[in-house]
């Protein structure tokens, strides 16, 4: 963000007169197994968290301009201000809501070694409700972890679903033959199914408990399909079960959308997930190496160590957006040349949306009369106008589909050097770039901060510019104010200046902007960073030279 703008936030944000700061109370990571698919009494284990997967209350704070003061630039860090120190406590609790921090056990359960040795991971939302999603769970049934981002728009109903689901497809196409005809018995005779992953929850994590029913019914579905294909065998291959996963999940949401269901909330539900949309990123990492599934605009950057100890980044996966020479071409090819200019207007899908893959958003999926069709029978089960669900199609809407959630999938396969992967949706890239983000948490890791050496341009500085430069070092050289690496990467995001500084005031300002300008000055941030295990690549790494 430029100086002019931030001064704007800053002059906003003085001239409201009730600034609000959730308040966070103190917060438990929930390391919860997932006990079964179905239990025993037939419940899901698409469980729904006791707590509320809302915000938390909120009260008002009195306004910045009374938290800060002239004076030194220790003051201005807020080092010599009680008044300022209150205001940091409750900074800290806005920015750590929503931290989790889980070691996983050196091994897997089933004998072998853990590809990952811990992860970070958080949010902070801008739009209320949060939109974004988050996944990390272990694959029980098969090997290997898998950890997504989902960055929804239109709400956040496409994003939870997503976010839900798409973990059991992928470690369903993995499992070989055996293993899902031992699922098929047991939905069957009426046993508990086997577990197909173990879930790692944060407290306000949410599940929609009403569906359970529901997406186990056509994860079964799924299942079946699988087991009838002649050439299943040993599972599908991570690229073929990722690519498989987000094709086929994009299709039941389609499909539940345009069926009737059990009950009106259950319809409620499909509709909106169906008509809002979210991006997907996905890593399963194994002990062979990083798959990335990637559809939209979420990112996942590998953290590398080089031998001199500096740090450098290795993008796994690319951004669908108009940005994209690629990806630019390929959605243009697939209309007619007439449509040429109107595909792609002012960078975003017909004018409109600004990735260019992504779940849901059947707007730019179905036909006219279908979704004419799917709202006019929704109107009997719930208040479109309340979910803000409207008969209205894009401009220049001639050949549908125009948007689809086929991932682009990578593979990197762990060396030594490989220290940690980074999954993020777009709020946290717009603010940081991919070195910036490894570096950052390169340093939080090893407590090292690598310095530029001066440029022969700084070096004819005056004494009282060297002076400010020298100031300016040694402020990114400050030991990290978090312990969780994603709260350290959210905290630099959106309060470092432009001198590469972190400005406390900036920060604030950021953070307690009402709902009706924060979406205007920055998105919903979501971070996961995955610590790879050291000794595994090392074994590795020996035992093939």
């Amino acid at each position: 963000m430029s100086s002019c703008v931030c001064k704007r936030v800053l002059s906003q944000v003085r001239s409201c007169s009730t600034l609000v700061l959730p308040v966070s109370s103190s917060h438990t990571v929930l390391h919860r197994p997932l006990p079964s698919l179905l239990s025993s009494s037939s419940s899901s284990s698409f469980s729904s968290s006791s707590r509320s997967p809302w915000p938390r209350p909120v009260q008002p704070v009195r306004p910045l301009s009374s938290h800060t003061h002239g004076g030194s630039d220790e003051d201005d860090y807020g080092l010599a201000s009680s008044s300022f120190q209150v205001g940091r406590l409750q900074i800290d609790n806005v920015l750590r809501a929503n931290e989790q921090s889980v070691r996983i056990p050196e091994f897997d359960g089933r004998g072998g070694p853990s590809p990952v040795l811990k992860f970070e991971s958080n949010q902070l939302g801008a739009n209320a409700p949060l939109e974004d999603r988050r996944c990390a769970a272990t694959c029980l049934r098969t090997r290997g972890m898998l950890f997504g981002v989902f960055d929804g728009h239109g709400g956040h109903a496409c994003a939870q679903a997503v976010s839900e689901r798409l973990p059991y497809y992928v470690a369903t196409a993995m499992m070989p033959e055996a293993s899902l005809e031992d699922l098929e018995v047991a939905m069957e005779t009426g046993r508990p199914v086997p577990p197909i992953l173990q879930w790692y929850k944060h407290h306000n994590d949410y599940n929609y408990r009403e569906s359970a029913e529901l997406y186990v019914e056509h994860l079964r579905v799924f299942w079946q399909e699988l087991l009838a294909s002649d050439e299943h065998g040993e599972g599908l291959s991570p690229p073929d079960a990722l690519s498989y996963a987000f094709q086929r999940l994009d299709s039941d949401l389609s499909l539940e959308a345009q069926v009737p269901l059990a009950s009106d909330l259950m319809r409620s539900t499909a509709v909106q997930a169906a008509f809002a949309g979210s991006t997907a990123c996905l890593a399963h990492v194994t002990t062979d190496g990083v798959y990335v599934a990637n559809a939209g605009d979420c990112r996942a950057v590998l953290g590398v160590q080089d031998e001199d100890g500096s740090w450098s980044a290795v993008p796994l996966s690319r951004d669908h957006t108009a940005l994209n020479p690629d990806e630019l071409a390929r959605v243009r090819a697939q209309h007619p040349p007439a449509e040429r200019d109107t595909v792609v207007v002012d960078e975003r899908l017909l004018g409109m949306l600004m990735p260019l893959r992504a779940f849901g958003d059947v707007r730019f999926k179905w036909s006219r009369e279908l979704q004419e069709s799917v709202l006019e029978s929704g109107a009997s089960c719930c208040d479109l106008e309340e979910l803000h669900l409207f008969q209205y199609s894009p401009p220049y809407y001639l050949t549908p589909p125009y948007l689809d959630a086929a991932p682009e999938v990578t593979f990197h396969q762990l060396r030594p050097q490989d220290r940690f992967l980074i999954v993020a949706s777009d709020g946290l890239w717009d603010e940081l770039g991919n070195e910036e983000a490894v570096r950052l948490v390169g340093q939080h890791l090893t407590g090292v901060h690598m310095q530029v050496p001066v440029s022969v341009r700084d070096r004819q500085l005056s004494l009282g510019q060297m002076h400010q430069l020298l100031l300016r070092r040694q402020a990114r050289a400050a030991p990290a104010l978090d312990q969780n690496v994603a709260t350290h990467l959210i905290r630099h995001a959106l309060g470092t200046n432009e001198y590469g500084e972190l400005d406390q005031e900036r920060l604030a300002a950021m953070l307690a902007l009402p709902n009706d300008l924060a979406r205007m000055y920055r998105d919903d941030i979501t971070v996961t960073v995955v610590y790879f295990n050291p000794n595994l690549l090392k074994t590795h790494h020996d035992g093939s030279g």
